[in-house]
């Protein structure tokens, strides 16, 4: 595709323009201005010709995958063909999906002579989590004389995948990933004789009947006792509730919207700004609180999975150790996403009751401020509190609070601030919905499962407080 420059327009007009009223005012002078205007013509007509092949063998080629990470600067690697070796100006635009913010509208490149093929980083921001598709090239050069514009559409196509970022999780726990001792992470001497079996021997005086193996004591006539072990290695699950409740927003704090940051070196025309932190849904600090706790759990020596769920299981990762098997439960989890269906718990019990034969740490991150689901995963925890160790997460609702507490924002008397009338009634559902919950966590702690109300932004350090807990007192 051939398109006029800007330098071509202003010289044609100046060339018609002069030529017009030259006539206008010597008629005489007709046949030279006529030669002139033909002239520039011939002159914009060889530079078009001379133009033609400029862009014959170069081709721009994407990679064929591209990882990035939410709100984080990334990159896409751009490789260029140049197969006639020739040193030519470049101008490439791409066309990013709304998800993915550009640095720059367009990137000017030059092409060495004698270099079959060059490499350009363009930088980029995405804001959404997911798998997105980059296609298409756009290439431009400008001809020897820059009055034309050649024009190309390189063919290619690359698969984007977005990741939660976790780096803010990861900063509030910094200690623990540089091995310094808080919240409890470090070495610790387990005490107790354990629960997992590891070897029988002979009776020893003072062994305590319970340890007894009467079915080996019959068969050799003599007492046997069980030897039991400190478990050392513990499943723990992270169990993510992804239907209409998780959808819910939740503001970051310092996530105002007009906070933005660029590249440095950008023309100040070519800055586009991105938010830092903004609001996000209750779905996406599930999910990165998860994979903080997955980091943790691997510097444990645990095993890891995870498994999401609406109304049917979304996502398992059976738990597992080990670097590749945490991009195994990212993987898992990018392209997650809220659907507006309703949480189906009995679909989850019998899926987690088939799958999971070992005694685990199951940690939900669910909403159940709705009372008949809160009442039909109290049945089913009824069920799952038998065989594995349940801890129930939810992310405290802003207003969720008794009335006349200091939990809620008072004046000098103590009292709520009430501006008008609309403030009571505020107040008096958040009381009601407060008092529900509490009712909640009593009927699940009657059946051995632990609820918890998180802050949204200590979200993480409150469930690796849990997770530390439950290995130094040996509950599992």
């Amino acid at each position: 595709m051939i398109v006029p420059n800007n330098r071509l327009i202003f010289w044609a007009g100046c060339v018609m323009i002069t030529a017009a009223l030259a006539v206008a005012i010597m008629p005489g002078a007709a046949p030279i201005c006529g030669t002139i205007v033909a002239s520039f013509a011939l002159i914009a007509m060889g530079d078009l010709l001379a133009a033609l092949r400029l862009l014959d063998g170069v081709a721009a080629h994407f990679p064929d995958l591209a990882r990035l990470t939410k709100d984080r600067e990334g990159k896409i690697n751009i490789e260029i063909d140049n197969e006639k070796e020739t040193d030519l100006k470049l101008r490439i635009g791409i066309k990013f999906p709304a998800e993915i913010r550009s640095l720059h509208e367009y990137v000017e490149t030059v092409l060495p002579e004698k270099s079959p093929r060059s490499y350009l980083q363009w930088p980029c921001v995405p804001v959404k989590r997911g798998n997105y598709v980059l296609e298409n090239a756009h290439l431009e050069t400008d001809s020897p004389l820059g009055l034309w514009a050649i024009r190309k559409v390189s063919q290619t196509r690359a698969e984007v995948r977005v990741y939660p970022n976790a780096m803010r999780e990861q900063k509030k726990l910094a200690a623990i990933f540089l091995n310094r001792g808080t919240l409890g992470i470090h070495a610790q001497t387990q005490v107790g004789k354990g629960k997992e079996f590891e070897k029988l021997r002979e009776y020893v005086h003072g062994d305590s009947y319970e340890d007894i193996h009467w079915k080996a004591t019959a068969r050799r006539g003599r007492p046997i006792t069980k030897v039991f072990q400190i478990e050392r290695t513990q499943e723990l699950y992270v169990v993510i509730d992804a239907s209409r409740l998780a959808a819910r927003e939740v503001m970051m704090t310092g996530g105002a919207a007009d906070k933005t940051a660029t590249v440095e070196g950008t023309p100040p025309s070519l800055k586009v700004g991105y938010p830092q932190y903004s609001e996000t849904t209750q779905l996406e600090r599930f999910i990165s609180a998860a994979l903080v706790l997955g980091l943790v759990a691997q510097k444990q020596g645990d095993l890891f999975g995870v498994l999401a769920f609406d109304d049917q299981v979304r996502a398992f990762v059976r738990a597992r150790s080990g670097k590749g098997h945490y991009g195994a439960c990212r993987e898992a989890l990018y392209t997650l996403q809220p659907r507006m269906v309703n949480p189906d718990f009995g679909e989850l019990t019998s899926f987690i009751r088939l799958r999971l034969r070992r005694r685990a740490l199951l940690i939900f991150l669910a909403n159940l401020d709705d009372p008949v689901l809160a009442e039909n995963f109290a049945h089913n925890m009824d069920i799952l509190s038998r065989h594995h160790l349940v801890l129930v997460n939810m992310i405290s609702t802003p207003g969720v609070a008794p009335l006349f507490s200091g939990e809620r924002k008072g004046g000098a008397s103590g009292a709520p601030e009430v501006s008008q009338v609309d403030d009571i009634y505020r107040m008096l559902g958040g009381h009601i919905l407060w008092q529900k919950l509490r009712e909640l966590e009593k009927t699940l702690r009657r059946r051995g499962v632990s609820m918890s109300l998180l802050d949204n932004e200590m979200m993480a350090p409150q469930l690796v407080s849990q997770y530390i807990n439950v290995k130094r007192r040996q509950i599992l």
